[in-house]
């Protein structure tokens, strides 16, 4: 049993030595695959292995480099980082067996890179988790930009290329222009980057400023995909679903929204928040992208699409709960994170599948297909129905306490948003399901030929579920939402000394 600041470091350290393993054994996909598995479940139990010093009120730290006196790449644990942490080191795990499964199934280029990126991506996600200071989150928010770059890329024609432009010119626009400085800002008022409970600027600062600073913060952190600057997630849809279901669930737009909260607990601290109002325009923005991109998503024809613009309203939940600055609404936060993670992947691992089986992507061409296909579209019901927020489903915690954070602050707007939210929900996730299952197939509905084989070679009667690879991880996904329902109250436990006096 190692030190708990052992734990942290190794954290950072597994999934790099994974990734040179993945490189070394790239000429035998059976090794480079199995080494990709064994470093996610390492990786996962390394974590686990840290939970139980911060549920006992510990926060193990460690210092990795100091820059200079007061300014050093640092890692400390904390209650929504570890709650963070948890999510992305199990979903890594999933996601690895999709993988393998998605890959193969598609014969897909370039598998090795994929891999060695996915690896990259989930250590700085684990520095971004653990960081304890401002430099340190940025720069592993950098990291996890730059590591899945290639990963939008993947495919290597037009649109990807184009695609993962947007991504990469958005995310490192965003960061650089805004989130730097921010933060060099803060550091100028307050001497120091820390993340310390109750924030760094009161004090310092007065509401107006406040409120400027929390602009930069909000627009800078790219990856939390505010309204107008999400752009970067429909377009980067052109990755395959691994990928999509890694930006969307597993790292990329959860160390957005979670970054949001740290800087909203930790650096402006809530009680400030709440005193000054400088979040009060935060609330209006983050209540129109909540709509606004549900209202976009009901337009979408592609299912990845659709997804892509459900994801851009579902983590507005989060940034919302930040804005209202209460300690229900930051828990409302947290829980989504979680929630969101387990609901989103399984919708994300349904599409895959579906193309996988298919190599449809169009939900008009997916009429009768739950008939044939009926353990995938089952998960796509279940995570669909843990978005919408329906027990006992994880997803009812979230807007529960969200609710009740509206109530405390007596907005009234908020309660009446969350609730046309979930009608869109139900909008733009329940055709998907009642096309699969209730209306007769197209006449030109069949499955796409495989490598090798020709159209002709192929009817509707040919149409099954995909490979088991491909349909194991969403039911374990689907699982794991009803599984939350019953698991929120040691959640809520784990982030009650966040938003506590």
């Amino acid at each position: 049993m190692f030190a708990p600041e052992t734990h942290l470091l190794l954290s950072l350290i597994i999934p790099l030595i994974g990734a040179v393993g993945m490189a070394i054994f790239s000429r035998v996909p059976d090794v480079r695959e199995g080494v990709t598995l064994t470093t996610a479940a390492l990786l996962c139990l390394n974590v686990f292995s840290i939970l139980p010093h911060v549920a006992n009120g510990l926060s193990p730290a460690v210092t990795m480099l100091e820059v200079m006196p007061g300014l050093a790449l640092a890692l400390t644990v904390e209650p929504l980082g570890m709650v963070f942490a948890l999510v992305a080191s199990s979903l890594w795990i999933v996601n690895s067996i999709y993988s393998i499964g998605y890959m193969r199934g598609n014969d897909e280029p370039r598998q090795t890179s994929f891999y060695i990126c996915f690896a990259i991506a989930l250590s700085s996600t684990m520095g971004i988790a653990f960081s304890g200071n401002l430099l340190t989150l940025f720069i592993f928010y950098e990291i996890l930009t730059l590591s899945t770059y290639p990963l939008v890329a993947h495919k290597k024609n037009k649109e990807a290329l184009a695609g993962a432009r947007t991504y990469l010119g958005i995310l490192i626009g965003t960061s650089i222009g805004l989130l730097l400085p921010a933060i060099i800002w803060t550091w100028m008022l307050t001497g120091t980057t820390d993340f310390v409970k109750g924030g760094i600027l009161a004090g310092h600062v007065s509401g107006t400023i406040a409120a400027v600073l929390l602009f930069l913060y909000m627009y800078g952190i790219g990856k939390a995909a505010l309204m107008p600057i999400h752009r970067w997630l429909p377009a980067a849809m052109v990755a395959p679903t691994p990928v999509s279901a890694l930006l969307h669930a597993v790292a990329v737009v959860k160390a957005g929204v979670f970054a949001v909260l740290k800087v909203a607990v930790y650096v402006f601290g809530i009680d400030f928040l709440a005193e000054t109002g400088a979040a009060n325009w935060l609330t209006w923005v983050a209540a129109y992208t909540l709509v606004a991109a549900s209202v976009v998503a009901l337009t979408k024809d592609n299912l990845k699409a659709r997804l892509a613009y459900s994801t851009v309203s579902q983590l507005a939940y989060v940034v919302l709960a930040a804005s209202l600055a209460t300690s229900m609404a930051v828990t409302g936060g947290a829980l989504q994170i979680v929630m969101h993670a387990f609901g989103k992947i399984t919708l994300f691992f349904c599409a895959g599948a579906i193309y996988t089986a298919t190599h449809k992507t169009e939900i008009s061409d997916m009429q009768g297909l739950g008939r044939k296909m009926p353990i995938t579209f089952i998960a796509f019901l279940i995570g669909s129905l843990s978005i919408i927020g329906l027990p006992p489903l994880g997803g009812s915690w979230s807007k529960y306490y969200l609710m009740i954070g509206a109530v405390d602050t007596d907005q009234l707007i908020v309660l009446i948003v969350l609730l046309i939210s979930s009608l869109l929900n139900i909008a733009y996730l329940m055709p998907v399901v009642i096309r699969g299952f209730f209306l007769p197939p197209r006449a030109d509905t069949a499955a796409a030929p495989l490598p090798g084989q020709e159209k002709s070679d192929f009817s509707w009667e040919d149409i099954r579920e995909a490979p088991l690879f491909c349909v194991l991880p969403p039911v374990l996904t689907a699982a794991g939402c009803i599984a939350l329902f019953f698991l929120a109250d040691p959640l809520v436990r784990l982030i009650e000394p966040v938003v506590t006096p």
